[in-house]
C-alpha cells in the first residue's frame, strides 16, 4: 500500500475506527499524491514567478490560449475563468458558497462539524464516488423498491454489491420506516450496511413528513447500536422543490454525527436544484466530529476524481459560482419554483376532481420534486406505455407491472389535462381490445 494511503488510513482510524471499516478494499488504498504533476505545478505556481513551466495548458499573453470563436460567445467572462483546469475538489469559492447555501438552507446543520463540499460532475459521479470508497462485494445497499434504476448500475453492477429493497409506503401511505429498520437489522451478521435515501424520491416525487423524517433518524442510530456500521447517503439530487407539508431541509443534518457508527454522506448539486441539467455540477460532503477524518475523506475522495475525470468541467463551475452570488439569483429560482408547484398542484387537482373515477387508477403520495406514479388497477403499466406512445403520441415511464411515471416538470401547466386524458383514454382503449 502507498505510504500516502497509509497515513490516510491511520488519520481514519484515529479519528473513528468504524468509519474506517466501512472503507472498501479501494476506498482503503487510495489516495491523492502530494508529490505528482499536480502538486508539483501547485507549488510552481506558488512561488515560480520568472516562469512557470509545468503547466499542461497553453497560455497566451498571461491568459490560457483560446480561440476567438469560443470565447466571443463567452465574453462576458475572463479566459481564466473557463478555459484551464480547475482544482480536482472544485473551485474553491464554489465550494466555499455552497457550504454557505447548505447552512442557510438546512438549520439543522448549525453547530455540526461537516467537510467542505468537493465538486463532483453531477450526483451520479458523486454516488460512485460513494460506491468505489464504501462499497465492498457482497455488502447490502439498502433502498425502497421504488428507486432510481442507476443505484443498481452505480452499486451493483460496477461494485458487485447486493441489492437490499423494502416497500417505500406502508399500507396507510406514509413512509416505511419499519420496513428500513427491519432491512438494518438484517445485517448485524455482516456488520455494515449503505442506505440511499432519495427525497424527494425519483420516482414518486415522495419527501416525508417531519415524524417520518424522525422515525428514519431512529432507525438508523437504533442499526448503529445494534452494530451495524451505517454509510447513510442523502441523495438530495431534487432539493428545495417541495410544494406540501414535508420536510425543509435534508435529513442529512439530523444524521450528521449521530453516533460513531453512522457515516453521514450528502450527495447534492446545482443540477436539478438551479435548472442547469447539463452543466453536471454537483457535490460531496461528508460529516465527522473530527476534523482529521474529514481532511482524509477528502483526500481520498480527491484520489478517485484525479483517477477517473481528473477534475470537473471549469466553465460550468464558474457560470454556476456566478448565478449563486447574483443578486437576481433568489427571485428568479423563486419563480421557476412557482411554476413547479402550479403544476404539481394541477396534476392532483386532476386526480382528486373525480374526472377519471376511481376504478382506472389509483396514485402515489407526491408532494415535491419532479415526478408522480400512477398505480394502474386494470392494465399493464407496459401495454400501456407502449399503447400511449405509439397510439397518442405520449411518452410514460413503465416500472413494474403496475406503476406509470409521469413527469410534470416538463409539461405547461394548460397541458396537463389532456395528458391525463390521453392516459385515460388510452387505459379505456386497452380495457376494450
Amino acid at each position: 500500500m502507498n505510504p500516502l494511503a497509509g497515513q490516510l488510513n491511520d488519520s481514519i482510524k484515529a479519528g473513528n475506527e468504524h468509519v474506517y471499516d466501512m472503507l472498501s478494499n479501494l476506498g482503503k488504498a487510495i489516495y491523492f499524491p502530494k508529490e505528482g504533476i499536480l502538486s508539483q505545478s501547485a507549488e510552481a505556481t506558488a512561488h515560480a514567478k520568472k516562469y512557470n513551466a509545468t503547466i499542461g495548458i497553453a497560455t497566451e499573453n498571461g491568459m490560457p490560449m483560446h480561440l476567438g470563436v469560443i470565447q466571443d460567445k463567452l465574453s462576458a467572462y475572463s479566459p481564466k475563468d473557463l478555459y484551464g483546469y480547475a482544482p480536482p475538489a472544485g473551485k474553491p469559492e464554489l465550494r466555499t458558497v455552497w457550504r454557505e447555501k447548505m447552512l442557510r438552507e438546512n438549520p439543522s446543520l448549525e453547530g455540526k462539524s461537516f467537510s467542505n463540499p468537493v465538486v463532483t460532475n453531477a450526483l451520479t459521479h458523486g454516488l460512485s464516488i460513494v460506491a468505489d470508497l464504501f462499497a465492498e462485494q457482497g455488502d447490502a445497499v439498502i433502498y425502497p423498491d421504488k428507486n432510481w434504476e442507476n443505484y443498481e448500475l452505480t452499486f451493483g453492477i460496477r461494485r458487485l454489491t447486493e441489492t437490499v429493497n423494502y416497500p417505500l409506503f406502508t399500507e396507510d401511505m406514509s413512509f416505511n420506516s419499519e420496513g428500513l429498520l427491519d432491512a438494518l437489522l438484517a445485517q448485524k451478521d455482516r456488520g455494515k450496511a449503505i442506505v440511499l435515501l432519495n427525497f424527494p424520491n425519483n420516482p414518486t416525487g415522495y419527501t416525508p413528513g417531519i415524524k417520518e423524517g424522525e422515525a428514519i433518524v431512529a432507525a438508523i442510530l437504533r442499526a448503529a447500536e445494534e452494530g451495524v456500521n451505517v454509510v447513510v447517503v442523502s441523495d438530495d439530487a431534487y432539493f428545495g422543490l417541495f410544494f406540501e407539508d414535508s420536510l425543509k431541509e435534508s435529513l442529512f443534518g439530523k444524521l450528521a454525527n449521530l453516533h460513531p457508527r453512522v457515516l453521514a454522506i450528502k450527495i447534492d448539486g446545482a443540477t436539478k436544484e438551479e435548472f442547469v441539467w447539463g452543466f453536471r455540477v454537483g457535490f460531496i460532503t461528508y460529516a465527522s466530529e473530527n476534523k482529521e477524518l474529514l481532511a482524509a475523506l477528502e483526500q481520498k475522495t480527491l484520489g478517485i476524481i484525479r483517477a477517473t475525470i481528473s477534475s470537473g468541467a471549469h466553465p460550468s463551475q464558474t457560470f454556476v459560482l456566478d448565478a449563486l452570488k447574483a443578486p437576481e439569483f433568489a427571485a428568479q429560482k423563486e419563480e421557476k419554483f412557482q411554476i413547479m408547484k402550479g403544476r404539481a398542484n394541477k396534476v392532483k387537482a386532476l386526480l382528486d376532481s373525480g374526472k377519471y373515477g376511481d376504478d382506472v387508477w389509483t396514485y402515489y403520495p407526491f408532494n415535491s420534486g419532479y415526478f408522480m406514479c400512477l398505480k394502474l388497477l386494470t392494465v399493464p403499466a407496459e401495454t400501456l406505455r407502449l399503447h400511449l406512445i405509439h397510439n397518442y403520441g405520449l411518452g410514460t415511464i413503465a416500472l413494474g407491472e403496475s406503476d406509470l411515471r409521469i413527469a410534470f416538470s416538463c409539461i405547461e401547466e394548460n397541458q396537463l389535462e389532456d395528458l391525463f386524458d390521453l392516459v385515460y383514454a388510452g387505459i379505456r382503449d386497452l380495457e376494450k381490445s
